[in-house]
């Protein structure tokens, strides 16, 4: 806990003395940063409630039915059920148009309905404010946990330049693994006027300052570790510090990944691995341990595996996205350039599943005139686990909240 303290200290010093504004972003919001659906909803609706009492007047006969809060719930799986499947089509090796097309028509239909609180009956008929479900609950409308700050800071961007936010975050994703939390802190900074290579560049500075301030006030922590856990751990952190981080394109990674598990396929426990693969850890972890000994970027990755808000190569294939794999851990940071054209924003929030109605305010950032703008993420515990060598990231954090647990 004391390094944890002194990175998140060393957090707000680093970005304080480039020039940054800390900023404060939601913890409830109405909007799915990823367009993943693995959110928290946020309700003062008690479970097992029915529909909102309706006059039976006051709506048509074929109007679509209210639900209650237990239907709801169930609505929200089936969001989260046909998110992944949407994700799922689009990873695949061979795409399916038709397919993908069908899949975001059907998340979108049932995003509608979640939103709308209400469950529909075949006809097109509108439903009385009083019919909806969720007229009830607190906000009038569905809300949730946030899983990122990063579309709320990008408004701030764009009008102070450079900011950061630092908070918690969460993921209802069903993952109880050593690399998953529930509820976890993020660093973000959004920058404007910033390309790619300059977020790459803004984030290995960061990267070394933190390790760099923690070395220099945790001495006494780091001798412990050096004689009771992990004799090399200070020479690694001091070696990342010292050596340029490597960039390397996500197609020259694939290639290289492919050569390396061609000598031995059985070795691996995800052999096969082709452009629109989305590393895994095994992958990640021998490009910055094996191919190059040392923290590395992975960019321009494939538009199919990344979020919508990431902005289009033109090469028509990739994203301008990044990925920072350090030894030990892999990814530590993820982050892109933003897209920042109208068109093509509105074109990917389309394909993702997402309504821009329910983000007019973002939209709008680029309706009426937008900058060129940068930003990444940084799960803070995966952060604590490097720098301590820590390999559960439940240790990483008190109370930590996972799938089946959530103690104190």
């Amino acid at each position: 806990m004391r390094i944890r303290a002194a990175l998140s200290f060393a957090t707000h010093d680093f970005f304080r003395s480039q020039g940054f504004i800390n900023v404060h972003t939601p913890l409830i919001t109405a909007s799915d940063s990823e367009g993943a659906g693995e959110l928290f909803r946020v309700t003062t609706l008690p479970p097992g409630a029915g529909a909102v009492p309706v006059p039976a007047d006051a709506v048509a006969p074929d109007a679509a039915a209210p639900m209650g809060a237990d239907a709801l719930a169930a609505l929200e799986a089936q969001v989260n059920e046909a998110g992944s499947e949407v994700r799922q089509l689009k990873a695949a090796e061979t795409k399916d148009k038709d397919a993908i097309a069908g899949a975001v028509a059907r998340l979108l239909e049932l995003k509608a309905q979640l939103a709308s609180g209400t469950s529909p009956t075949g006809k097109d008929t509108d439903v009385p404010p009083a019919a909806n479900a969720l007229a009830d609950d607190f906000f009038g409308r569905a809300a949730y946990l946030t899983v990122s700050g990063q579309l709320c800071a990008e408004t701030y961007a764009c009008a102070l330049g450079d900011v950061y936010t630092f908070g918690p975050t969460f993921r209802a994703e069903d993952s109880n693994t050593a690399r998953h939390l529930a509820e976890f802190w993020m660093i973000e900074p959004e920058m404007a006027f910033t390309d790619l290579t300059a977020n790459m560049d803004n984030a290995e500075a960061f990267v070394k300052h933190v390790v760099e301030y923690a070395l220099r006030h945790c001495a006494d922590d780091f001798d412990f570790f050096a004689k009771f856990y992990d004799e090399n751990l200070h020479s690694r952190l001091s070696a990342l510090i010292e050596t340029p981080f490597a960039r390397v394109s996500y197609s020259e990674a694939v290639e290289m990944l492919r050569d390396e598990i061609a000598k031995d396929p059985s070795k691996w426990e995800y052999p096969e691995v082709e452009f629109g693969t989305d590393l895994a850890t095994e992958h990640e972890r021998w490009l910055a341990e094996k191919a190059f000994g040392r923290a590395v970027f992975v960019y321009n990755y494939p538009k199919a595996i990344k979020a919508f808000y990431m902005r289009d190569n033109d090469d028509g294939k990739t994203v301008a996205a990044m990925d920072l794999l350090v030894p030990g851990v892999g990814e530590l940071i993820g982050g892109s350039q933003r897209e920042e054209r109208l068109d093509r924003l509105i074109g990917k929030m389309g394909d993702a599943g997402l309504n821009p109605d329910d983000y007019w305010w973002y939209v709008d950032l680029r309706r009426y005139g937008s900058v060129p703008h940068s930003g990444y993420g940084l799960g803070f515990e995966r952060l604590v686990c490097y720098v301590t060598g820590i390999q559960n990231i439940r240790d990483a954090i008190p109370f930590p909240r996972y799938p089946g647990s959530c103690d104190f």
